[in-house]
């Protein structure tokens, strides 16, 4: 079978689950090109901040977690969660060195802006970079600094995308796509798979998508 597949991905910096959700859509991605070798797959990634309310220098991450969650042994049960889950798709998520919980609107700016040079080699590797930078290396996604860093590391021409990074926490208006939730996966712009399920069922749907698009094809 022949035609295109695309794939709307809605998501969040310092949601686990959408980095989690990044790694399931990978691997149904790989199944999916193998079954499937003459459909070209496309995939649009949409940052949606989640926590606009938050100050532009973030909030304390632990503070953050226990006024959310009501307790320490909540947060210690959903941290324990998380990281089973990550571990489940080989992840190596690092909790304990996130101090802060940023405002991630200036993040969410410079992955629209260097989604909008072109270039998606440097694109597909901001996003990985900057989920690394939060859940590896405890990087705050609200410092100018450190994202214009990450920024060079990736090939991208610092003045290039400097002034999109307004610092004052301006909301990052995003794309009303994901009022499911994130991460949110969206097929062909027919069907939505919301939360980090499993690679099957991101499989089965992109399967079905496929099959519907084929058959409306068919009967046009």
């Amino acid at each position: 079978m022949s035609g295109r597949l695309r794939v709307d991905v809605f998501f969040d910096f310092i949601c686990p689950w959408c980095l989690i959700g990044k790694r399931q859509l990978e691997h149904a991605q790989v199944q999916f090109r193998s079954r499937h070798p003459g459909v070209q797959i496309t995939t649009q990634w949409h940052g949606v901040q989640l926590l606009p309310q938050l100050p532009v220098q973030g909030e304390p991450f632990a503070d953050f977690y226990r006024k959310r969650l009501g307790s320490a042994d909540a947060v210690v049960s959903r941290q324990a969660q998380v990281q089973q889950a990550a571990a489940a798709v080989g992840l190596a998520i690092d909790l304990g060195r996130i101090a802060t919980m940023p405002n991630t609107a200036d993040a969410h700016r410079l992955f629209e802006r260097a989604s909008e040079l072109g270039n998606l080699a440097q694109r597909d590797l901001l996003l990985e970079r900057l989920f690394a930078a939060y859940f590896q290396k405890g990087e705050d996604l609200g410092c100018r600094e450190t994202l214009l860093a990450i920024a060079r590391s990736c090939g991208i021409d610092a003045q290039a995308v400097a002034d999109c990074l307004l610092g004052d926490a301006t909301p990052f208006a995003g794309s009303p796509g994901a009022s499911g939730g994130v991460p949110s996966f969206q097929l062909d712009r027919r069907m939505t798979v919301v939360g980090a399920q499993p690679a099957v069922a991101l499989l089965g749907a992109m399967n079905q998508a496929l099959k519907d698009s084929d058959q409306e094809r068919h009967s046009a």
